[in-house]
């Protein structure tokens, strides 16, 4: 029979536990951010670079998780020292990126927000939501020109949606009566 000691078995079982717990997260926080962006009319393509991101991030913590509990963990401190500060780094080169995106996402999630709606923007743009990406929001205004908004300025607003008054508002009374 194999003699494998228990302490391996039992780091094997924290490793699979932890893979698995990183992809459900992973998958579960992947289809509510789809469907929410679905119902807001994001593009197809927009929703699978927010698809590949979510599978990058419950891959890094799988991974980061793994080496934490392993046995190579005191021989790549130095490594993971570096990479840490990399990831600092670069998550501060991205603040502006990050918080449009999850701005965007926000605007989704809280159904303000779709393809074709007529909004106003602070007073001075005005006109018909043609585009939503990640980082922007693309307005086609009444003389035709295109105005391109950061989701971070736009979720700060203030901004009327004319569209969707009966959509909001049903949503304010549902919230109301609770």
């Amino acid at each position: 029979m194999l003699d494998i000691p228990t302490d391996t078995i039992l780091t094997v079982l924290e490793v699979v536990v932890i893979i698995l717990i990183a992809w459900l997260a992973s998958q579960l926080l992947s289809r509510g951010i789809t469907r929410g962006a679905r119902r807001a009319g994001v593009s197809p393509r927009v929703i699978s670079y927010i698809r590949v991101a979510l599978n990058a991030v419950w891959i890094i913590v799988a991974v980061t998780s793994i080496l934490s509990i392993s046995s190579l963990a005191p021989y790549l401190s130095s490594a993971l020292t570096i990479s840490g500060l990399v990831t600092l780094a670069v998550s501060l080169a991205l603040q502006n990126t990050l918080s449009n995106m999850i701005a965007g996402i926000l605007l989704f999630q809280d159904n303000t927000l779709r393809i074709g709606d007529l909004i106003q923007y602070g007073g001075g743009v005005r006109g018909t939501v043609v585009r939503v990406w990640l980082r922007t929001t693309w307005v086609q205004t009444d003389d035709g020109n295109i105005a391109i908004i950061s989701n971070s300025t736009l979720s700060a607003g203030p901004w009327i949606n004319f569209t969707a008054t009966e959509r909001l508002t049903k949503k304010l009374g549902d919230v109301s009566q609770k």
